[in-house]
């Protein structure tokens, strides 16, 4: 009579797993779950105040109601300005983004000049704290009348409103590099150009990110003030144009979304910084 034997298989190990969704249900509780409440409290709220008589903004319910097709239809075109908030969005977007890539590298020059060099302290940044005061508007007649154009103007809004944070955190970066860095150089006899790319831009990161992320943030409230004024295909003349029309839903469904990219935009850029100074930068 043969012996036969029976294979036995281990035990699956679930504690990895449940290391898992124990860290996963914490991160919600301690980061999803207050604002979550937050926001359900204030949209309760936000519904019982507009839903009483004699109250003109609209509930909650009702933005959503009212604009519905808007949500669910953003990429829509009907020719001219008549186009979905998507298309809306993304025409925003792209004057952001050529406005913001000038000055970041218009910003990052003259902050590393300013920082690097004391005599450019000293002559061009009495300049700068004076222009820096300007609101972004005050801008766009000038941009208006020299480019005399409505796109070119809004980008050049965009650009000198983002352009003082990112001149300033830069000096600062570059003004606040430990003196044992020059030192190491010396003993390493880099030239300038390997100083600067080696030790000078890794240094002063964390502070042009600063800057960057305070610069994203401000083109996009420029872009969409200048919209309202410049017209156009954007959601700053989505917003002025459904106020004319007295679309009070509309206009509260594009400050949502205006906001959800702002923020979005905030983090990208944020996401980016931590990513190149490995977690220093603010």
């Amino acid at each position: 009579m043969s012996n036969t034997k029976t294979l036995t298989l281990p035990a699956a190990d679930n504690s990895a797993l449940k290391e898992f969704g124990k860290r996963l249900w914490s991160n919600f509780v301690s980061k999803v779950l207050p604002p979550l409440l937050t926001l359900v409290f204030l949209v309760g709220l936000w519904e019982i105040s507009c839903s009483q008589p004699g109250v003109l903004l609209p509930a909650p319910s009702e933005v959503i109601s009212e604009t519905w097709e808007l949500i669910t239809e953003p990429f829509y075109d009907n020719g001219g300005n008549d186009k979905g908030l998507g298309w809306q969005i993304l025409a925003s977007l792209e004057r952001v983004a050529y406005g913001y890539a000038l000055a970041v590298i218009v910003g990052i020059g003259l902050g590393v000049l300013v920082g690097s060099l004391d005599w450019a302290m000293r002559g061009l940044d009495p300049i700068f704290q004076v222009l820096r005061t300007v609101p972004p508007l005050a801008w766009l007649p000038i941009s208006l009348a020299a480019f005399q154009a409505s796109a070119p103007s809004a980008i050049f809004v965009i650009f000198i409103t983002a352009i003082w944070p990112i001149i300033i955190n830069t000096s600062v970066g570059i003004r606040n590099i430990p003196e044992d860095y020059s030192n190491v150089a010396k003993v390493l006899r880099l030239n300038p150009l390997e100083f600067f790319v080696r030790i000078t831009l890794p240094a002063a990161a964390p502070y042009i990110f600063s800057g960057l992320r305070i610069g994203i943030g401000l083109s996009w409230l420029a872009i969409v003030a200048a919209e309202m004024l410049i017209g156009g295909v954007g959601i700053g003349f989505f917003i002025w144009d459904a106020w004319n029309a007295s679309r009070l839903s509309d206009i509260v469904l594009a400050l949502v979304i205006v906001g959800l990219v702002g923020y979005a935009l905030d983090r990208m850029v944020g996401a980016i910084g931590n990513l190149i100074t490995r977690g220093t930068s603010a």
